[in-house]
Formats: C-alpha cells, sequence, structure tokens
C-alpha cells in the first residue's frame, strides 16, 4: 500500500462523510418519506421466520440491492455512507487496498427475496459504493421464506410482511393456493383478513355440522368468497384505476364500502354493486 493512496483514501473518506452530514440534514428538514436506515438481519430474519440453508455460493451481486446488515446497520446508511461511528483509518484503509494491487476481496451477505444483507464486508460495500461500482462479488447464503423482499422494502413493510408471514403460517394457502395474489400495502390488513377466514369457518362447521380445520377454512374461503370479488376486480380494470394498491387492497375496501352502504340503505348489497359504487 503506497502512501499517496492512503491519503487519497483519507480524503475520499472526508468526502463521503460530509456526504452523509448533508443526506442527514436534508432527510430532516424535507421529512424524506424513504428511509434512510439499513435494516437490521436479525430483525429481519425473526419477523418472517426465515431459516438460513447451510451453502454459499461465490457470485456477483447488485450493490443497489443490498438493504442491511447483520451487526452493523447502525454505522452505514442505506447507501453505505459512513457515519461518525466508523474509523476513518480503517475505512482508508480498505479503499487505498482497491487503489493498490490487493483490490477488495468477496464479502459475505445473506439473501432474502430479492435483498442481500451484509455479513462481512460492511466498509467494502461502502467503499464500492463510494467508487461508483455497481456490483460486487460475494459468497450468498441463502434465507428462505414464506414472503419475499424488495431493494425497496422499509421499516413499514417489514410490519407488513411479518403479518403475511403469520397469515401464511396459519392458513397455509401459500400451499394449497400456491398462485394466490395475496399481497397488501397496509398493516392490519392480514389479521383483518383472519377474521373473515374465521367467521367463515364458523359458518362452515354450522352447515356441515362438524369442526372445520382451520386450512380447509380458509381454502373455501377462497375459493368462495375472495377469488369472486378478486376477479371482479380484475376484470373491471379497478387496479389501472388505483395502481399503488393490490387485490387484497380493494378486497378489504370492498367489503368495508359494503357493511357501510348496507347499514345506510338497510338492505343486502352484492360485492359487485359494492365496486361499482
Amino acid at each position: 500500500m503506497f502512501k499517496s493512496d492512503f491519503n487519497q483514501a483519507l480524503n475520499d473518506y472526508k468526502k463521503v462523510r460530509r456526504s452523509e452530514a448533508v443526506q442527514a440534514v436534508l432527510s430532516r428538514i424535507v421529512g424524506s418519506a424513504e428511509s434512510a436506515d439499513l435494516l437490521s438481519y436479525d430483525e429481519v430474519r425473526s419477523k418472517l421466520q426465515a431459516v438460513e440453508k447451510n451453502t454459499q455460493q461465490l457470485q456477483e451481486i447488485p450493490l443497489d440491492a443490498i438493504v442491511g446488515s447483520v451487526g452493523r446497520y447502525h454505522d452505514f446508511t442505506r447507501k453505505f455512507l459512513p457515519k461518525s461511528s466508523i474509523d476513518e483509518m480503517r475505512w482508508a484503509r480498505v479503499k487505498a487496498s482497491t487503489l493498490g494491487l490487493s483490490g477488495l476481496p468477496p464479502i459475505e451477505v445473506y439473501q432474502i427475496g430479492e435483498v442481500y444483507f451484509v455479513r462481512d464486508g460492511n466498509h467494502r460495500v461502502s467503499v464500492a459504493q463510494e467508487m461508483g461500482n455497481t456490483l460486487i462479488q460475494a459468497y450468498v447464503t441463502e434465507v428462505k421464506t414464506k414472503v419475499s423482499l424488495t431493494p425497496d422494502a422499509t421499516p413499514d413493510d417489514l410490519i407488513i410482511k411479518a403479518e403475511q408471514v403469520r397469515f401464511l403460517e396459519k392458513t397455509d394457502l401459500d400451499k394449497s393456493r400456491p398462485d394466490a395474489d395475496l399481497t397488501a400495502t397496509k398493516a392490519g390488513a392480514f389479521p383483518t383478513l383472519l377474521e373473515h377466514i374465521e367467521v367463515h369457518r364458523y359458518f362452515m362447521g354450522l352447515e356441515q355440522n362438524r369442526e372445520i380445520p382451520y386450512p380447509e377454512s380458509a381454502s373455501h374461503w377462497y375459493d368462495a368468497v375472495f377469488l369472486p370479488i378478486a376477479n371482479i376486480i380484475k376484470n373491471r380494470g379497478l387496479l389501472k384505476e388505483f395502481p399503488n394498491r393490490t387485490v387484497v387492497d380493494l378486497y378489504l375496501w370492498a367489503a368495508d364500502h359494503r357493511a357501510e352502504l348496507e347499514g345506510e340503505i338497510g338492505w343486502d348489497i352484492g360485492p359487485e354493486a359494492a365496486l361499482r359504487d
């Protein structure tokens, strides 16, 4: 490592620290809706009931798909700008190695869906981002869960995903109806769906005079209640009218609106009439 490389690396560190400080101030001023924080891998794994595989694969991964870290998620921003807790000498040594002959060795990451969490190599990711790279070599350990994450995931999204995992654990709809489009954009959607299924299960039990297993009632609810309304939503092109919403969102809205209309006028309203209104 040449002294000139190290001095250049120290200057680069000061530049990225200034960028982090400016970003932090601007976020406070404009109240940015996009989270500037890295996600905690341990928190995500716990909420999504994720299970790690035992194998690693060496591959190139996109830097902008790295959204979190195992232990240093407080030390870097979402774009891996170093915060004040990062030692400038260590960051500079990593950067200087890329200016010399040694380069950056592969990092280690966990993969959940489309995103990655750094297990080892946070400084290398920070340096690679500062250099304008788009890809980095990594030893990837896949982590399996019932739901997927995308690079734009926020802490609020984790709440929804955690509710979705609990929903799928109880209903088994990911197994019995693997092609079902069951995503939502608001917290509380999946607990409400469970309430709908519970009511459906109760009346199934009365009709058939037996105790209905929960997964069986969930499948029947999906086929007899949810899917017909989902088809109306799709056939009427309502998703184009509400591009940031999902079928589950509109199903729940239709159910609420139907109940509201029935309360106002005093007679039964079909789901299609509620959606038309």
